[in-house]
């Protein structure tokens, strides 16, 4: 069971994958991050994706009929396409509070968005906090 760091390492080595990060979607930072930012800045990066995380997670459009608000975010991903990239983010079910998920930003032309996105899944299982 990979921890931060391993795990973003690992997200790196996916095909045209360009920066990756860990989130807390509650304040905006980043707890770790790989790779390059889209911005340049890791930190805006994290405080935009994390705006972006907190809508969907809090928003009650997404959850499902009968969903209790402690299961958790509704939400198990969000994919943003830009002209030149995708952007995964997955929230992490922890046993904690849950407001963390992983940003991995691929690169549109040599990424593969099904596989970053089952690969992503995975690793925000595996991953171990604490």
């Amino acid at each position: 069971m990979p921890g931060i760091d391993e795990c973003l390492l690992e997200a790196m080595a996916l095909p045209g994958a360009r920066g990756a990060s860990l989130v807390d979607w509650t304040s905006g930072l980043a707890l770790g991050t790989a790779g390059d930012s889209p911005v340049g800045d890791h930190e805006t990066t994290a405080a935009e994706t994390a705006e972006l995380a907190r809508s969907a997670a809090e928003f009650d459009t997404f959850a499902a009929t009968g969903e209790s608000p402690g299961d958790g975010p509704p939400v198990e991903d969000l994919i943003v396409t830009t002209r030149t990239g995708y952007h995964v983010l997955r929230f992490v079910e922890t046993s904690f509070d849950s407001s963390v998920f992983l940003h991995l930003w691929l690169d549109r032309h040599t990424g593969n968005l099904a596989l970053a996105r089952i690969r992503v899944r995975d690793l925000a299982e595996r991953l171990v906090l604490g």
